[in-house]
């Protein structure tokens, strides 16, 4: 006879009362029942730290207190307050999803997790934290954290690169729902994963549900979860022109899609060669900034960052046929730029860029 599956542990009430006691329960999105509040924090921290997300929390709402502002804003103003939080299409379909809300629910975020989801930019488990914290609803999350935490609970092998065994931990996940406390018992499970329950070096010792944890008596705790399909990563080298005539930068806006979607950049080249071509007969001076690599997700960019400077007097025409290269592109003051969604590296370059030695009359490789 096949061997019955193992019934699946009680964490539920453990779990609870570790959370009431030593769990998160001071940051700033919690003890609410607002699904503004909740769900700003829950996109924020997709990817992203605790620590990092607060300053960024805050921030947002004191310029967007509310579905109604974020949805009355321009698409520049929530970059430029996004700007540095990385994974840029969050902040995109943040505005898009404030804008149905308004548009589609009068304002009011809906109260299932059902209808939640087919709200831009909110998927499975996000749905369903917002519903749990906010209306009670019985419903499991399954975000990374907790992918960590009930895999080791369950010694759960399969691949979670494959859909049906990502089906099937959502069934699990599902199952040990409780009758009762949910808020409680979903704040429970994040904790866990973002503190005891760690990638590297759990603290098994301290978990409140350690003795049910079959990775924990196995040993085995490294293993989980596991996932066979790794990124390929990549790497792009270009030349970063800062392109300036007085007291002005030349920023164009990138495409809709893509690395670093619809924020205001410096334009490229992919060589100083190809450079050199393009530059072929400015008047002015260029001045090679420190290469750095700007390390994404799935991406190693390295960067060349050249200011080259206009001199005052060049006339205005001859500067627009130098600029228009770029149609998509126009000229910012520097304290405007600052103002609208810039990559992160690009709004530290411009707030340091005076520390810069120039270079007079010459080209100089960055390597």
């Amino acid at each position: 006879m096949p061997s019955r599956p193992e019934p699946l542990p009680d964490i539920a009430t453990p779990l609870v009362a570790w959370q009431r006691t030593h769990g998160r329960n001071t940051l700033p999105w919690q003890n609410t029942r607002d699904p503004y509040r909740v769900w700003l924090s829950e996109i924020m921290l997709q990817q992203t730290q605790v620590t990092t997300v607060l300053g960024y929390y805050e921030r947002f709402l004191q310029r967007f207190p509310d579905v109604d502002a974020l949805a009355a804003a321009s698409q520049s103003d929530v970059f430029a307050l996004w700007s540095g939080l990385g994974y840029y299409s969050r902040a995109r379909n943040l505005h898009r999803c404030a804008q149905a809300v308004v548009a589609e629910h009068c304002g009011r975020f809906p109260d299932s997790s059902a209808a939640l989801i087919t709200l831009p930019g909110i998927g499975r488990s996000t749905a369903a934290a917002i519903a749990a914290f906010c209306f009670g609803e019985r419903v499991a999350i399954l975000d990374g954290n907790v992918k960590r935490v009930l895999t080791r609970m369950l010694a759960f092998d399969g691949d979670l690169a494959e859909a049906k065994h990502e089906r099937a931990l959502w069934l699990a996940a599902t199952q040990l729902l409780p009758g009762r406390d949910i808020d409680r018992y979903t704040q429970g499970l994040m904790d866990l994963g973002a503190t005891l329950c760690s990638r590297r070096a759990p603290a098994c010792l301290q978990c409140p549900v350690c003795a049910p944890c079959r990775a924990a008596k196995t040993g085995t705790q490294e293993r989980y979860p596991v996932k066979t399909r790794k990124l390929k990563r990549g790497t792009r080298e270009h030349v970063w022109l800062w392109l300036q005539w007085r007291d002005r930068v030349w920023l164009v806006q990138r495409p809709d899609t893509g690395v670093w979607a619809g924020l205001w950049s410096l334009p490229e080249f992919d060589s100083t060669e190809d450079f050199d071509r393009a530059a072929a007969g400015w008047p002015g001076q260029g001045e090679w900034l420190g290469s750095f690599t700007h390390v994404l997700t799935h991406l190693d960019w390295r960067l060349h960052p050249l200011r080259w400077t206009l001199p005052t007097r060049t006339a205005s025409s001859r500067v627009s046929r130098i600029a228009n290269a770029w149609l998509n592109g126009r000229w910012f003051e520097l304290k405007d730029a600052l103002a609208v969604g810039l990559p992160a590296p690009l709004r530290r370059l411009l707030s340091q860029g005076t520390r810069a030695q120039s270079v007079e009359g010459k080209m100089i490789s960055p390597r």
